[in-house]
């Protein structure tokens, strides 16, 4: 990645400073510090993808996490254990949220910063790239007054960005909207937000018992990752609330048995789902690059992303799947009977379409 910077030539509060300036503008989510033997690496996130942004010397490096580790009110003496902390800074008028984590490491701390703009945070919905039969279905589903939807993938899917888009689009309309969330990465106008905390067994689980005391309509879970969570979001999907939540599984369908795989009822579950988000995000073509004049492989093809979707719909026939502990394939056939279509038909369609290349599709679907 080019730049007109020496990173390696500035002090510690400079360097932190035009990095901040720097990510922000180029939509950077992720800055990581990785000491090697004889200097350090400076990587960043850009589109998904980590590259290599410049090489320090540990000198410099250590004046720079100083800095960071002031802001941040981590432990500047402690080097031998991970440490998480996070800071805000101001730039072109807006708040910008920093959360930092180091780990140790054999030639140094290792350092992430995810940088948390509230300019990217909060997409409006037809914004996301969805093809318009996903985002008419996706605009009707939060509109519903109960039930259960989920959205499925790997970290840095986007799956945050879609919730709050959903969110944002009935916000302040009559509807008392609760989010649990760990952290909270973006301020939600016209919603309550609760951030967990562990520590004090503030979870997910004994968050969403409590939120259940306070009249909600819509209830975001950050994440279900437990038995008692899950059967909690069931019970409050089928007495009259709307609850939104996610989970890390590979495909949509594949959601459903790792729900039941947590312990919950088939009996319970399928009259309480809605319907399945499967997503991840895909880079898009320049529009110089769309006739085949660029090498796809290359990262300087691409300029921004959008989002490569499946949306399973909980129909009849698939809630019967679930009632009669189908396989993954079996409830696949009989979604796609019902218009189902995978990640990867869809992503199809967006390479006959040049929105990317058959080349990112299999990078981000294998």
């Amino acid at each position: 990645m080019d730049t007109n910077i020496n990173w390696d030539s500035l002090d510690g509060p400079t360097l932190q400073k035009q990095l901040e300036q720097y990510c922000t503008d180029e939509g950077i989510s992720d800055i990581h510090f990785a000491p090697e033997k004889a200097e350090v690496r400076l990587d960043v996130r850009q589109h998904g993808i980590l590259v290599e942004l410049a090489r320090l010397s540990h000198k410099t490096y250590q004046d720079v996490i100083r800095q960071i580790k002031f802001v941040a009110k981590l432990k500047l003496n402690v080097t031998n254990i991970p440490q998480d902390g996070h800071y805000t800074f101001t730039y072109k008028s807006r708040a910008v949220n920093v959360r930092v984590a180091s780990i140790p490491s054999r030639f140094g701390e290792k350092f992430t910063l995810r940088i948390l703009d509230p300019q990217r945070g909060i997409v409006p919905l037809e914004q996301l790239g969805f093809e318009k039969e996903i985002y008419e279905k996706l605009a009707e589903i939060v509109q519903i007054p109960n039930g259960l939807f989920l959205i499925t993938g790997p970290t840095g899917s986007g799956k945050t960005t879609t919730l709050y888009a959903l969110l944002n689009t009935i916000a302040g309309k009559d509807r008392n909207i609760i989010t649990l969330e760990d952290p909270v990465e973006y301020e939600l106008p016209g919603i309550v937000q609760s951030q967990m905390d562990p520590e004090h067994d503030y979870t997910f689980s004994s968050g969403l018992r409590s939120v259940l005391r306070h009249d909600p309509d819509v209830i975001l879970v950050g994440e279900i990752r437990d038995y008692e969570t899950a059967q909690t979001a069931i019970d409050a999907a089928l007495t009259g609330h709307l609850v939104l939540s996610t989970l890390h599984t590979n495909s949509a369908v594949e959601a459903i048995q790792r729900f039941l795989a947590m312990g919950v009822s088939p009996y319970t579950f399928a009259p309480a789902l809605r319907a399945i988000l499967g997503q991840r995000l895909v880079r898009t073509l320049k529009p110089e690059c769309k006739d085949g004049n660029c090498d796809v492989a290359s990262n300087e093809s691409y300029n921004g992303r959008t989002a490569l979707p499946e949306l399973l719909i909980a129909t009849p026939s698939v809630r019967q799947q679930i009632l009669d502990n189908a396989t993954t394939d079996d409830i696949e056939t009989a979604a796609k009977k019902d218009g189902y279509r995978t990640m990867k038909e869809w992503g199809k369609i967006l390479v006959e379409r040049k929105v990317t290349s058959d080349a990112e599709i299999k990078r981000v679907t294998m």
